[in-house]
């Protein structure tokens, strides 16, 4: 049986899984890195630290399955998406640190764009909206502020790249010289705002409108495509294809098997990500969404809506560090359950602005609704809660926009994510969207895409088709609450956010 090593590289920690061809886990490994806030605002990370911990990942993995990289048909490289950096190509050396996907500093020339009236170009040529989200203000902020950049990358000395193109360069011989590979893939060139997703090529009008020089630029792939092979010190002499790469969010979609019209999945980490294929078609949203590149098993382009939420499972995580109201992100649910219901409280996450579908960048968090008998319980399910909420607007948005151009309407939602085990949670998401809510087997949906999306480009799976074959609910989550209680809750929530927003 073919073992498949995937790299999942996320915003918080890499990891590693080797999974058998059934696309059972035999092995996991991960490790955490640090996060570098130099500003407020600001949110970083060490390339070379993510290199180090995910090679780190990659040797323990495989320890653990007991095999050894001769064992291992393939490589399926998986990353958090939009983060971006530079480095040298004669060195490998990063120019500073990657600027995160959450990293707000591109919205002076964010708004920059949209007062000279560029955001209808961008939003045609790339499908997403203006926002220092993506990639392109992040590195046109490093050629603008990093000493040397700008000369560099005029003289081609210079690679820009998202991590999967990071990871695949440090794979492949980390220097020109060793013959290290630069390029990336569709998924990943799609959340980039350089990158035509009509004509399926990096546009020269918007390098041109951000002033950046196209040799800087990754060559682009299909998602499954054997890239490169790993270079003879990575393994001990042994060369393994490294046979997919996708972003974190369209490889969860593929491994959720995701491949046609009408099929969506939400996955609950750091953030929340909401994706829905819509086949070769693509749909402009009206509501706050963005169109993008699903992972592509060949080189026919296709498409999905998306929408993010940008502080998920995040909320937590400031339960457990900021509020101190648990130790453990695991005790969340417990406490919540403390208590019926939230109690009329209502909490807006927008440590770093609202995403989609209302992207407000510089709106606050808050916390409303506090009565002298709230308790940290009623804020820990109101924190919860306001995942769901979140993720409930997206879908809204997502269904408006596809009635409306007669597309397939989503009647199940596919779930992923470490949130994803909170039964709490999932029952309050299926209750507030009216349909079912289904958990696989297999949670690890953005590592297992990866290895799926490697093992069709080598060989290993014959098709789509035996793929989906393979997907297995673990635990369906069935609407309980009644619709008129779940649609005044729903309102309650887009008042705390018009609130949130007005402030």
């Amino acid at each position: 049986m073919a073992h498949i090593l995937a790299l999942d590289q996320g915003t918080s920690s890499s990891r590693s899984i080797v999974f058998n061809e059934a696309g059972e886990m035999l092995a996991i490994a991960q490790q955490e890195f640090t996060q570098h806030f130099p500003r407020p605002g600001w949110v970083e990370h060490d390339a070379l630290e993510i290199w180090r911990s995910q090679l780190a990942t990659a040797y323990e993995a495989l320890r653990k399955a007991g095999i050894t990289a001769a064992q291992v048909h393939a490589i399926g490289i998986t990353n958090q998406r939009e983060t971006t950096m530079v480095w040298r190509r004669d060195t490998g050396e990063p120019l500073g640190h990657a600027i995160v996907w959450q990293d707000r500093r591109g919205e002076a020339l964010c708004q920059q764009l949209r007062e000279q009236g560029h955001e209808a170009l961008i939003r045609e040529r790339t499908g997403l909206v203006v926002d220092a989200y993506f990639s392109a203000t992040k590195l046109a902020w490093i050629l603008a502020n990093v000493p040397g950049a700008r000369d560099l990358a005029s003289q081609g000395k210079l690679a820009f790249g998202t991590i999967d193109s990071w990871l695949l360069w440090q794979l492949t011989g980390g220097t020109a010289a060793q013959g290290a590979v630069h390029a990336t893939d569709v998924s990943n060139a799609s959340r980039t705002m350089l990158f035509n997703i009509a004509t399926q090529a990096w546009d020269d009008e918007l390098l041109a409108l951000f002033d950046i020089p196209r040799s800087l630029l990754p060559e682009v792939r299909p998602s499954s495509h054997v890239f490169a092979h790993t270079a003879d010190s990575i393994f001990g002499g042994t060369r393994v294809p490294v046979a997919a790469m996708a972003g974190d969010q369209q490889s969860a979609l593929f491994g959720q098997a995701c491949f046609t019209p009408g099929l969506a999945k939400n996955t609950y980490g750091t953030g929340c990500f909401l994706l829905t294929h819509t086949g070769g078609r693509r749909f402009d949203s009206h509501n706050g969404l963005i169109s993008t590149m699903a992972a592509t098993p060949d080189a026919q382009p296709a498409y999905a809506q998306e929408g993010s939420v940008f502080i998920g499972g995040a909320v937590v995580q400031w339960l457990r560090d900021g509020l101190q109201a648990i130790e453990g992100s695991h005790q969340v649910e417990q406490l919540a359950l403390n208590v019926p219901d939230a109690g009329g409280v209502v909490f807006v996450p927008a440590f770093t602005g609202l995403g989609a579908p209302y992207w407000k960048p510089h709106a606050k968090g808050a916390i409303l609704g506090l009565s002298r008998g709230t308790t940290v319980a009623h804020i820990a399910r109101a924190a919860l809660e306001s995942i769901a909420f979140q993720s409930a607007a997206l879908l809204q948005a997502m269904a408006a926009d596809i009635r409306a151009g007669g597309g397939t309407e989503v009647s199940e939602l596919r779930v992923d994510g470490g949130a994803c085990r909170n039964d709490l949670l999932m029952q309050f998401q299926a209750d507030l969207l009216g349909i079912p809510v289904a958990r696989p087997q297999v949670t690890e949906t953005t590592a297992l895409g990866a290895a799926y999306l490697a093992g069709l480009a080598t060989g290993v799976y014959a098709g789509l088709d035996e793929l989906a074959a393979k997907w297995r609910v673990e635990r369906r989550f069935m609407p309980t609450m009644p619709h008129a209680q779940a649609e005044a809750l729903m309102q309650q929530w887009q008042k705390a956010v018009s609130q949130v927003v007005a402030d």
